[in-house]
C-alpha cells in the first residue's frame, strides 16, 4: 500500500490508476459497480480495463446538519441504512435531526436511482465477483453501504477500490469486503479533493454517459453487446504465437474495422474499447487483438518493432474470412491504428493493397512506417491528432507528405496526444466512424 501523496489529474487518471491494479480481477464473472455520482467516472476506466460491464449502486450520505461534509451514516438502495454512532454521539445529533436529513436523502437518492437506471433492472450479481468502486474514501459509511447492498444482491466475492483513502481504511472496513484495493493511503488526510487536481462535481448528465458508454462497448462474457450478431473472446495462432482478441459483429455489418493498438497497451484499451463501441454502434464490426504476447510485452524492442507489429496484423487481417460466417466472410476491411499501432496498420495496407479500404490513425506515429511503404499504401488514410501534441503534428504532416492514396489530417483542439480531454476521444470515434462509413460499404476498393 503506497503512502505517498498522491495526487490525481482528476478522476479519469484516478480510475486507469486503479484499473491497473485491478488486473487480476479480468474475467467473465466479474461486474463493476459505481457510487453515483463521483464513482462513476472512476468506475468506467476500471470497468473498460476488465471488459467487464458497468452498473451502479444508489447511495447518499447522511450528512451531519450545518456540517454536510461530515458523515454520520449513508442509505442506499434495498432499504439498506448504515450509521456511524460514534460520529452521531460526538457531534451530539439528535434523533430528529437524523430523521430529517434522512427524510431528504431518500427523496434524493430514489429520484437518482429512476433517472440512472431509466427503468432497467439492476445487473444481476448473483454468484460473481463485484468490484465497488468511489473516487475515495473519508468516513467509509457509503462504501460500507454499497458493500452490504451488493453482498445481499447475492455477490459471491466483493472487492472494495479506491483511488485514495486515509491509511488507516483497511481497519475501519475491516470484514465489509472481501479484498480491498486503494492506490494511495496518504497522511495526513483531510478531505479526498485534496488529492485531486479537478474535483469538479460528476454531473448527472456525465454518469448517464458514462453507463450508455459502458453499455454499448462490447461484453465480456460473450452474452453480446444490444443488437450484436456476433461477441467473443478469441485466439488467433499467427506466425507460432497465440494471440487473444475480441470479436464483434453487429446485424447486418457494413464493413469490419482491426484495430492496431499502441505500444504498452493491448486489446482492452479504454480509449480503443471506447471508438469501437461507436462504430458497433454505426453497424461496422470490430476485431481488437494484443498483437504482443504477455512473455513478449515487456520486451520494449519488440514493442516497437513496425515490421513484425505489422506482419502480425496482416497475417490477422487474413484469417478474417475463417473468423466471421456467413455472408459476413465478404466484409470490407478497414484498420484503425494508435500510436505504434499506426505504422502497423498502414505496413498492412501497403502489404494488402486494395484489399484494405480505408485507414484510420489516432494520434499515430505513421513515420515509423518503413521506407518507402508510405507510397504503397492505396487506402484512403485520415491522420488524428491532438492539437496539443505538436511533435506529433509534425510527424504526421511529413508522412501524409508521402503518401500516394487519398488522405486528410484532423486536429482535434484542445487534445493531447492520449485524448484524455472531456469530448475529445468522443470526436476521434466521430470521425473514424464517419470515415469508415464513408470509405467500406460502398464501391470498388480505393485506387492511388
Amino acid at each position: 500500500m503506497h503512502r505517498t501523496r498522491t495526487h490525481f489529474t482528476d478522476r479519469t487518471d484516478a480510475g486507469r490508476r486503479l484499473a491497473a491494479l485491478l488486473g487480476h480481477l479480468r474475467g467473465p464473472g466479474t461486474v463493476v459497480v459505481a457510487l453515483p455520482r463521483g464513482g462513476v467516472p472512476v468506475a468506467a476506466e476500471v470497468a473498460a480495463a476488465l471488459g467487464a460491464p458497468l452498473d451502479i449502486c444508489v447511495i447518499r450520505k447522511l450528512g451531519v446538519p450545518r456540517q454536510p461534509e461530515l458523515g454520520m451514516g449513508a442509505i442506499g438502495e434495498d432499504g439498506v441504512r448504515v450509521l456511524n454512532d460514534e460520529v452521531i454521539r460526538l457531534v451530539g445529533v439528535t434523533p430528529g435531526q437524523l430523521a430529517d436529513v434522512e427524510l431528504r436523502e431518500r427523496a434524493e437518492l430514489e429520484r437518482r436511482a429512476r433517472r440512472y437506471r431509466g427503468g432497467r433492472p439492476p445487473e444481476e450479481l448473483r454468484g460473481r465477483t463485484v468490484v465497488v468502486v468511489d473516487d475515495g474514501i473519508a468516513t467509509g459509511s457509503t462504501a460500507r453501504a454499497a458493500c452490504v447492498i451488493v453482498r445481499a444482491r447475492g455477490a459471491a466475492r466483493v472487492v472494495l477500490a479506491v483511488p485514495v483513502a486515509p491509511d488507516d481504511w483497511t481497519d475501519r472496513l475491516a470484514g465489509i469486503a472481501d479484498e480491498l484495493v486503494c492506490v494511495g493511503t496518504p497522511s495526513p488526510f483531510f478531505a479526498i479533493g485534496e488529492f485531486y487536481g479537478d474535483f469538479s462535481q460528476t454531473g448527472d448528465e456525465e454518469v448517464l454517459r458514462h453507463l450508455a458508454e459502458a453499455r454499448a462497448a462490447p461484453a465480456q462474457d460473450g452474452a453480446g453487446a444490444p443488437g450484436s450478431g456476433v461477441d467473443r473472446e478469441l485466439v488467433l495462432p499467427v506466425a507460432g504465437v497465440r494471440l487473444a482478441g475480441r470479436l464483434t459483429v453487429p446485424a447486418d455489418a457494413a464493413g469490419v474495422v482491426v484495430f492496431a493498438h499502441g505500444s504498452g497497451s493491448g486489446r482492452h484499451s479504454p480509449r480503443n474499447r471506447r471508438v469501437a463501441a461507436a462504430l458497433n454502434r454505426a453497424g461496422l464490426a470490430t476485431l481488437l487483438f494484443d498483437l504482443l504476447t504477455e512473455d513478449e510485452e515487456p520486451d520494449r524492442r519488440k514493442v516497437f518493432d513496425v515490421e513484425l507489429l505489422g506482419a502480425r496484423l496482416t497475417a490477422v487481417a487474413g484469417l478474417l474470412p475463417e473468423l466471421l460466417e456467413g455472408r459476413e466472410r465478404a466484409l470490407p476491411l478497414g484498420l484503425f491504428g494508435a500510436s505504434t499501432g499506426a505504422a502497423a496498420a498502414l505496413t498492412t495496407a501497403a502489404a494488402l493493397g486494395e484489399g484494405v479500404r480505408a485507414v484510420v490513425s489516432r494520434g499515430g506515429r505513421p513515420d515509423l512506417t518503413g521506407p518507402g511503404r508510405l507510397a504503397e499504401v492505396t487506402a484512403p488514410t485520415l491522420l488524428v491528432v491532438g492539437g496539443l501534441d505538436g511533435r506529433v503534428i509534425d510527424l504526421n504532416r511529413q508522412a501524409r507528405a508521402r503518401l500516394r492514396c487519398e488522405s486528410e489530417l484532423a486536429v482535434v483542439p484542445q487534445a493531447g496526444h492520449l485524448f484524455e480531454e472531456p469530448g475529445t476521444l468522443d470526436r476521434v470515434a466521430e470521425l473514424a466512424r464517419d470515415w469508415f462509413l464513408r470509405y467500406l460499404p460502398a464501391g470498388p476498393p480505393a485506387t492511388p
